[in-house]
């Protein structure tokens, strides 16, 4: 069945009660957009060939993809999969084997040192495999969750929830 997308003043966003929360949508692309400026940050430092701030963006790299990939694999695709139904079956398998991908090279960062070889070039895939994987949710996920009923600005609420729970399970491990 066609959904049909709310007019800007019927929307929910319209009368959000806080005008700062992001929905799922606008959290997940922001969460995006700073992943992407971390891996400018770490090319910077790769060129200036500081080892110590190779490290240090590097390790944050990996945690904002550890904490993005999990809110969404415990929250935002289960809750896509319930809106879509089968219409984002293929979509959302890719999303997770992508995931998989990921975790696998965040893993292999996480026990390097930027000083061993190939440190730089698995920082340099895990850069293009993240930017094909948003380019996929960006162009193809999002927009049709946007045209469901799906309430996105409960699920921002639940990913932001969750999302600041791992920062300070993150912050804890790292004292």
């Amino acid at each position: 069945m066609a959904r049909t997308k709310s007019s800007p003043s019927s929307h929910p966003k319209a009368a959000r009660a806080d005008a700062n929360m992001p929905d799922a949508v606008e959290l997940l692309k922001r969460d995006h957009d700073t992943v992407d400026g971390l891996f400018k940050e770490f090319d910077s430092a790769k060129q200036s060939d500081d080892q110590p701030a190779k490290a240090e963006v590097a390790a944050r790299i990996c945690n904002e993809l550890t904490i993005h990939t999990t809110i969404e694999e415990e929250i935002f695709y289960p809750a896509a999969r319930s809106a879509l139904g089968a219409d984002g079956d293929e979509l959302l398998d890719e999303a997770e084997v992508e995931h998989q991908t990921a975790k696998t090279l965040i893993a292999q960062l996480a026990a390097m040192s930027p000083d061993e070889d190939l440190y730089d070039a698995k920082v340099a895939v895990l850069g293009e495999y993240i930017r094909h994987h948003v380019k996929e949710e960006e162009s193809e996920l999002f927009p049709m969750i946007e045209e469901t009923d799906l309430d996105l600005e409960a699920l921002g609420s639940r990913l932001k929830a969750r999302k600041d729970v791992l920062h300070g399970e993150f912050e804890e491990q790292a004292v």
